[in-house]
C-alpha cells in the first residue's frame, strides 16, 4: 500500500471590525490566512496559533476558540494531504504590523444584505441554470434553501453552505469546474481552500452571536447602542429591528451606562460598557438577533 504524504498545521480566522465593517486578517503579500505547523516549542494548539499569527502579521490575539479541522485530500493542489486545525479569533480593530485586513463582503459580496440592492441577485440566474441541469430536485432545493429563493427565508448562518453551492456550480474563482457561467464568478479569490475556511468562520460567528455575547469582543470599551446594533448588523449582513434589539439588550442586562455621552452637538448619545460579569452568570442569552426589518 502506497503511503500518502501528510502535513499538519494550525490555521487562524482572525476577525475585527475595521471602520465599522467585518474584516479577516490575511498575510501581507498573499491572499492567505495565517497558518503554520505545530512546533516542539508550542505548548498547545492555541499557543501555536497565537505564535504564528504574531510572527506572520505582528498581531496579538485575545479571544480564540477552535473552529473546525479540515483534512480533505489535495486541498491546496500540492498533492499532499494537509490537516488544518482552524481557530476563530476576535480582536478590536488593531493595526497589524505586517498583515492585511480584508473585508468579508469583498470576499463574499452575496452575504451583505443590509442595503436596498441585493449583491447576490446577479448570481440567481446562474444558480437556477445550474440547478436546472440536474434531473433530480436536490440542486434546486439546495439553492432555494441556502439562497432564500422560492419564498424561503434568508438564513445568515448558512454562509458555508452558500459558498459550497457556488463552488460546485463553478461560480467562484477557486472552483476547478469548467463553466460557461464564468462571468458570474463572485468575490475575491483566496489561495487553496482558505475562503471555504473563512466561510466556516463567518457561519460560526453569525450563529454564535445569537446565543453568546461574543460581539463585545469586537467592541471598544465604551460604545453607543447604535454602534452596538451596527456591529451586529455588519456581522449578520442584514438589518435588525432597532426597538426589538434594544429591548433584548436591556432585558439580558448585557450593558450598563458609563454616565458619559458621545458627541457634543444635537442630542448626544449615551455611552455604555459591556457587563463582563454576565459571562460568569448562568444561562446568559447572548445578543439574539431580532426579526429582520422589512425592506
Amino acid at each position: 500500500m502506497s503511503s500518502e504524504p501528510i502535513a499538519a498545521e494550525v490555521l487562524a480566522v482572525i476577525v475585527a471590525l475595521v471602520n465599522g465593517e467585518p474584516c479577516v486578517l490575511s498575510l501581507p503579500d498573499a491572499p492567505r490566512l495565517p497558518a503554520g505547523p505545530v512546533l516542539p516549542g508550542h505548548r498547545s494548539l492555541q499557543t501555536a496559533v497565537r505564535a504564528w499569527v504574531e510572527e506572520q502579521t505582528g498581531l496579538s490575539v485575545g479571544y480564540l476558540e477552535q473552529l473546525y479541522t479540515f483534512a480533505d485530500r489535495d486541498r491546496d493542489g500540492s498533492g499532499t494531504r494537509t490537516i488544518s486545525v482552524s481557530y476563530l479569533g476576535l480582536v478590536r480593530g488593531l493595526t497589524p504590523r505586517a498583515g492585511r485586513w480584508r473585508g468579508w463582503y469583498e470576499l463574499f459580496p452575496w452575504e451583505d444584505r443590509r442595503g436596498s440592492d441585493d449583491s447576490g441577485a446577479t448570481l440567481v440566474p446562474a444558480l437556477k441554470a445550474w440547478a436546472g441541469e440536474a434531473a433530480v430536485r436536490t440542486r434546486r432545493q439546495r439553492c432555494a434553501i441556502t439562497f432564500g429563493l422560492d419564498g424561503r427565508p434568508w438564513q445568515p448562518d448558512l454562509a458555508l453552505q452558500r459558498y459550497e453551492v457556488l463552488y460546485e456550480a463553478g461560480l467562484v474563482p477557486e472552483s476547478p469546474v469548467s463553466s460557461s457561467r464564468s462571468a458570474a464568478q463572485a468575490g475575491t479569490r483566496m489561495d487553496g481552500d482558505h475562503r471555504r475556511v473563512l466561510a466556516t468562520g463567518v457561519a460560526r460567528l453569525r450563529a454564535k452571536i445569537q446565543y453568546r455575547p461574543v460581539v463585545f469582543e469586537l467592541m471598544p470599551a465604551q460604545f453607543t447602542l447604535g454602534q452596538l446594533q451596527a456591529c451586529v448588523e455588519a456581522l449578520a449582513g442584514q438589518p435588525v429591528h432597532t426597538q426589538n434589539f434594544r429591548r433584548l439588550v436591556e432585558q439580558q442586562h448585557l450593558v450598563e451606562p458609563t454616565g458619559e455621552h458621545a458627541g457634543t452637538g444635537g442630542r448626544p448619545a449615551r455611552l455604555y460598557r459591556f457587563r463582563r460579569e454576565v459571562l460568569a452568570e448562568r444561562q446568559v442569552a447572548g445578543t439574539k438577533l431580532p426579526s429582520v426589518r422589512a425592506r
